[in-house]
């Protein structure tokens, strides 16, 4: 306390001359107001105050922790307009001589939302006086300003890329209530947090004033569920608490907590996050093992074979083209992990398969699997993948089977992602490579382990036919493609890639007879290819179809389903995409068939699917806020439940049917019938 006042005593001294040297000028920390448009009469809409500093300057938190002021503003509106509370990001720490304070060091944005007037037309004038604490490490500034924001109804631009950004590092509202006890001058808080969310550097950032002592350490452990704080207490015990937990990576949730309970023991909080590391590790593991079985993966996975046994299993070979192979897979799924967080980095919410979502990878994904295709074919020869096995070949047929398997995902795959996306960057990063090393582990299996290698068959005839069988799944792969780019640029983008499909056939099979006749031209034939490509993605139409409900069922958000709950009904909701083969094997096995659809209307089921093909953002933020990184994604509500029930990865018709049949009730006997309907 005696530091503090020293501090603040230090400040009003200091102010005065400050206010007079400090030359004419902007501000050393500039506030902005920014609208997330367009905005409608009657409307609710976020809007943020940007404030952006100086090199070396601070602002401050809500609660600014030993020293410092949060912001203060007085909103003038028209009449009928409202504004809501203040919703800070997760701060960081800086410690200044024994200080400890709540801060923000670079731009940030402060949210709130604006209620729009019923009647509002033309501009409705926002304006604030706001007055704020800029700091250095050595000098405090208060500053002031006039805040003006003229928003056009029924016009404005769109924001929603820069708001997706500020909102990811809101605080999220920590779904169950917290319980804190007082043991001595210890204020221990009991977190409902599952074993499986996985944390960087946990702090508590404390909302209530004066309970903590800001600057003393902070101890955490878990027990079981929950996650267990040790915070030095203040002077006495508080009524209640509340605060923001930063799990790391400027993620955070925010909570409350009433006095009860708290368990004892527990795991130091160092231990339980390498389990959690572990855990997501072996997850992605067996969901790259099980991607070999995916249509697009398994022709790759059975050419290495076939290469192998055309090697006539000599050990030494088998062992090094494993391994390049290996090599080539763990690349491809670390090059796209670290693409994936550099664009979660930028602001963007975004989730595993994300590349799929630009109509020109999509292309770029045809026309290769149109060139796997042929090749199985034997239309023209690619020695690189499946051809002779050396180091080279695996390389490039491992890093190839990792990019045509990111359209799948299956069980395991989701959570282990999911939890990555969680991870400090280090173990994000280790998830990923995880991944592809399950997708190598058959091949290293029958590299390394002689008695399964000499149960390949002998070279012979039947290897010309089984590449053959080998290209109808690839084909398949080709037509989904093509359905997807459908889907998304519509007639133009199709015709498109059809012209580019025939071109590079057409390309490939001449490259192919010039094979047969003696030394071909593979140069020339790779850059045909790439030129091709490259064209064909430069030229593509942009994605101008919008998202299409998906028939049966209408299309999701938060508020339809509590909706549902709130009449007593229960809900199906389920995430899909165009693009992953998973959640169509799903629809039409799963859900599409009229055992579920009778089952659903006898129960009221209302049904609801999230299209994930663009990469809502919305639907982003629902599946982190699960611990998934993309989709399917497949949930039961039953009214009067907190947690909604999660299903397999797998879906089968008995699991839907007897979970509407549970049910039905004869509250809901008489009800109007489920709009689950047949195509």
């Amino acid at each position: 306390m005696l530091r503090l006042l020293i501090f603040l005593l230090a400040l009003l001294a200091a102010h005065p001359a400050a206010a007079q040297l400090r030359a004419p000028g902007p501000p050393n920390i500039t506030p902005q107001l920014v609208v997330d448009g367009p905005i409608q009469p009657g409307s609710e809409v976020d809007l943020a105050i940007l404030m952006t500093t100086k090199p070396g300057w601070h602002g401050y938190w809500l609660n600014p922790g030993d020293a410092g002021q949060p912001m203060r503003i007085e909103w003038r509106l028209p009449p009928g307009a409202a504004i809501g509370p203040l919703r800070y990001p997760v701060p960081e720490r800086l410690t200044i001589a024994g200080l400890m304070n709540y801060v923000y060091n670079g731009p940030y944005a402060i949210l709130t939302r604006l209620k729009v007037p019923v009647d509002a037309r033309g501009i409705l004038p926002v304006r604030a006086s706001a007055q704020w604490l800029a700091c250095t490490d050595q000098i405090c500034v208060p500053e002031q300003g006039e805040l003006t924001l003229d928003v056009p109804v029924g016009g404005g631009a769109d924001e929603s890329a820069r708001f997706d950004g500020w909102r990811q590092k809101l605080p999220r509202p920590l779904g169950s209530p917290s319980r804190f006890q007082v043991e001595g001058d210890q204020l221990r808080l009991a977190i409902p947090l599952p074993r499986s969310v996985p944390l960087g550097e946990p702090y508590l950032f404390p909302t209530t004033e004066g309970a903590i002592d800001h600057a003393a350490p902070q101890r955490f452990s878990r027990s079981g569920d929950t996650l267990v704080a040790e915070l030095k207490l203040l002077g006495t015990k508080p009524q209640a608490f509340a605060g923001v937990l930063a799990m790391g990576d400027g993620r955070g949730l925010e909570l409350r907590a009433e006095p009860g309970p708290v368990p004892s023991g527990g795991t130091s909080i160092g231990t339980g996050e390498g389990r959690a590391v572990l855990l997501a590790v072996l997850g992605a593991l067996a969901g790259g093992l099980l991607l070999n079985f995916m249509p697009c993966v398994f022709p790759i996975l059975a050419l290495k074979a076939l290469a192998l046994a055309r090697a006539g299993g000599e050990e030494r070979t088998a062992r090094r083209d494993a391994l390049a192979y290996t090599a080539g897979a763990v690349a491809g799924t670390g090059v796209l992990g670290l693409a994936l967080l550099a664009v979660r980095a930028g602001g963007s919410a975004a989730g595993w398969a994300f590349q799929l979502q630009d109509p020109r990878t999509v292309l770029l994904l045809t026309l290769l699997a149109t060139a796997i295709t042929l090749n199985l074919l034997g239309l023209f020869k690619l020695p690189v993948i499946g051809g002779e096995a050396s180091p080279r070949s695996g390389f490039a047929t491992g890093a190839l089977a990792a990019f045509v398997a990111t359209p799948c995902a299956g069980p395991f795959m989701g959570a282990a992602l999911g939890a990555a996306l969680l991870l400090p960057a280090a173990g994000a990063i280790l998830v990923f490579a995880a991944l592809g090393l399950g997708l190598a582990l058959p091949f290293l299996a029958l590299a390394f382990v002689p008695a399964l290698r000499r149960r390949l068959p002998r070279p012979g005839p039947w290897m010309a036919r089984l590449q053959q069988v080998l290209a109808i799944p690839m084909a398949l792969t080709v037509a989904a493609c093509l359905w997807l780019l459908w889907r998304r640029g519509g007639e133009p983008a199709l015709l498109m890639a059809l012209v580019a499909v025939t071109l590079l056939a057409l390309l490939l099979i001449g490259y192919g007879r010039l094979q047969q006749r003696g030394p071909a031209l593979g140069a020339a034939a790779l850059l045909g290819s790439l030129a091709i490509g490259g064209t064909a993605a430069a030229a593509l139409p942009a994605s101008t179809a919008a998202t299409r409900p998906l028939t049966g069922a209408e299309p999701w958000s938060e508020r339809r389903v509590a909706a549902a709950l709130a009449s007593g009904r229960p809900a199906f909701v389920y995430f899909t995409a165009d693009w992953c083969l998973t959640c169509k094997v799903n629809e039409a096995g799963a859900i599409d068939r009229d055992s579920v659809r009778d089952a659903f209307r006898k129960a009221d089921v209302e049904v609801l699917a999230g299209d994930w093909t663009d990469g809502d953002p919305a639907i982003t933020r629902f599946l982190e806020s699960r611990g998934r990184a993309g989709v399917p994604l497949y949930l039961w509500y039953r009214p009067g439940s907190a947690e909604p029930e999660e299903l397999p990865q797998v879906l089968t018709t008995g699991m839907l049917v007897a979970r509407a049949s549970r049910s039905s009730t004869p509250a809901n006997a008489g009800a109007q019938p489920s709009r689950f309907s047949a195509r």
